[in-house]
């Protein structure tokens, strides 16, 4: 079990303040999605709690500061997607996957047996088994968006944060990705993603938080941060939200006028 919180959490990236007195717990078994238009601050967020930038405020993970967590174990409690990463180490696919355990290997030493079972699992799970021998910079947007899934999995870490897992996936590994993640919550875990698609977010999370400027503007199920009138506030566009289904249903028309 692993906790995150953030207490009036700051970024500022040279002049600019990007992200402002955020403050938001997460604990076990809930996938969590961070919504919000193009530069609201949502994955300068996720990188806050990962200490992978200059915070004011604080981020606790299990009740001790993020900051001051050495990487390793950092790494060990929370598996993180990045995205759009480029690669330029020509591995293999299975290797890089593998890196996924190096938070669990002491210097110099060799992957385990049960290092090498996490990482067959992983690659079972994102399916990305059938390209375990072919080199990682040879592959296609949307199968390494899948490899660099699957090396998160192996970490095999109480939390994962996912920044734009759906991108450069084609509808069906959408759907296989947003699976994995609510398989990860609904099996425990803490689990955080950055999402574009307003509908996936809807049917698959259990929490949203709606960024906008860099402040969380609403906190709560789908039905009720996704409102016609918050769409419009946020993203100037007209909506329709139907909450009649399993999940809210989102049909766009357009630019608000």
């Amino acid at each position: 079990m692993v906790s995150l919180i953030l207490d009036h959490v700051g970024v500022t990236l040279g002049r600019r303040a990007v992200v402002h007195d955020v403050s938001a717990d997460f604990g076990a078994g809930t996938l969590t999605g961070i919504v919000g238009p193009n530069g609201a601050g949502k994955s300068t967020l996720a990188r806050a709690m990962l200490a992978l930038v200059p915070t004011s405020g604080r981020v606790d993970v299990d009740g001790v500061g993020a900051a001051a967590m050495p990487r390793s174990e950092l790494a060990r409690r929370i598996a993180y997607v990045p995205q759009g990463q480029t690669l330029h180490w020509p591995l293999t696919v299975e290797r890089l996957v593998g890196l996924g355990r190096l938070p669990h290997l002491a210097p110099m030493s060799r992957i385990s047996d049960a290092d090498t079972a996490a990482i067959e699992r992983a690659m079972v799970r994102a399916d990305v088994l059938e390209l375990r021998d072919r080199m990682a910079t040879e592959l296609s947007g949307g199968e390494r968006a899948r490899v660099l899934f699957a090396r998160a999995l192996a970490v095999q870490a109480p939390a994962l944060i996912a920044d734009e897992p759906l991108a450069s996936l084609d509808p069906g590994h959408q759907i296989d990705v947003m699976e994995l993640l609510r398989a990860e919550a609904d099996g425990g875990g803490l689990v955080i993603a950055v999402l574009h698609d307003l509908t996936m977010a809807a049917r698959y999370c259990d929490r949203l938080l709606l960024i906008d400027g860099g402040r969380i503007v609403a906190d709560g199920t789908p039905a009720e941060v996704l409102t016609a009138e918050r769409l419009r506030a946020v993203y100037g566009i007209d909506a329709r939200v139907e909450t009649g289904g399993e999940w809210p249903t989102i049909t766009t028309f357009g630019r608000a006028r």
